[in-house]
């Protein structure tokens, strides 16, 4: 079915975005506001599109955008949800330890971003502020950061410190899969 979008689309002159795609007739999808068919005419052709979300000027047709489906956030933890978040889940969990002054730990923020997104449903992803959760960052030692520590049953199984190329904590990650 996407083949055929795809080459509806590349007839039309439809201009089309790799992280969207298009929908059919009876979908039910989020609307997406941020993505139109840039041609008018190209929506005549796609009469199998016409009661999706986002209609052309000339109603007809709808680009929904997947990318809701792909954000992953990296969510913060805090001495309240530390339990519950990363040692009661027997899923590996990698947390990262920064602080907002920390020039590394922004850095390594858009690494720790990626790998969520690439490893999502296999790994959990979180982060620890250190200043407003000393607590976390003293009952495992942490002295530097950038710290990204793995956690797996419950238990620290890895540790990595400071700002380090991405195949370094993909290798890490790897190890737990």
């Amino acid at each position: 079915m996407a083949d055929a979008f795809t080459t509806i689309a590349a007839s039309t002159s439809l201009y089309t975005i790799s992280s969207c795609r298009l929908a059919p007739a009876r979908a039910r999808l989020p609307e997406s506001r941020g993505l139109r068919i840039r041609p008018a005419s190209a929506a005549r052709s796609l009469r199998s599109v016409s009661h999706c979300s986002r209609r052309s000027r000339s109603g007809a047709g709808a680009i929904v955008c997947e990318a809701q489906d792909t954000a992953v956030e990296v969510r913060p933890v805090t001495d309240a949800t530390w339990q519950s978040l990363v040692l009661d889940i027997e899923t590996p969990v990698l947390v990262e330890f920064w602080a907002p002054w920390c020039g590394p730990c922004r850095m390594i923020h858009p690494l720790i971003d990626e790998l969520a997104k690439q490893y999502a449903g296999k790994f959990k992803f979180y982060k620890v502020n250190t200043d407003e959760s000393p607590g976390i960052a003293t009952r495992y030692g942490i002295r530097s950061i950038p710290t990204v520590m793995i956690f797996k049953g419950g238990e620290k199984r890895d540790t990595v410190i400071g700002a380090v190329p991405k195949t370094t904590l993909t290798t890490s990650i790897e190890k737990f899969l």
